[in-house]
């Protein structure tokens, strides 16, 4: 599970990195779309829990640069990635220990009868 999320981390921001160098030197609709929409996800869930409008302000008011408004929505994908992976491996997991006990419950019934 943790290496699951540590590989779609990854991947996530190798194609971060590439779509923001991209955006740097080919500025074209396409790379500025595609950046826009990889920012959207971390953009929610700062924005869910409170912090893009104090981090939008500071942004704008010139107190933080560009790279670690970067940096902090790619620690917050990277938390969301860890996060979901976290809640998927519990769901699949308490599923798997549901089914290995009904087919442990049928089997002894089985036995018995």
């Amino acid at each position: 599970m943790g290496s699951n999320a540590f590989l779609l981390s990854i991947l996530y921001l190798v194609v971060g990195i590439g779509v923001e160098v991209a955006r740097r030197f080919y500025p074209v609709r396409f790379v500025q779309r595609l950046s826009l929409s990889l920012d959207s996800l971390p953009a929610r869930a700062l924005e869910l829990v409170g912090a893009m409008e104090p981090l939008r302000t500071t942004y704008l008011d010139g107190k933080i640069p560009d790279y670690q408004v970067r940096l902090i929505f790619a620690g917050t994908t990277i938390v969301i990635i860890f996060l979901l992976a976290f809640v998927v491996g519990l769901f699949v997991g308490s599923l798997r220990t549901y089914v290995e006990r009904r087919a442990l419950r049928k089997s002894s019934q089985r036995g018995q009868g």
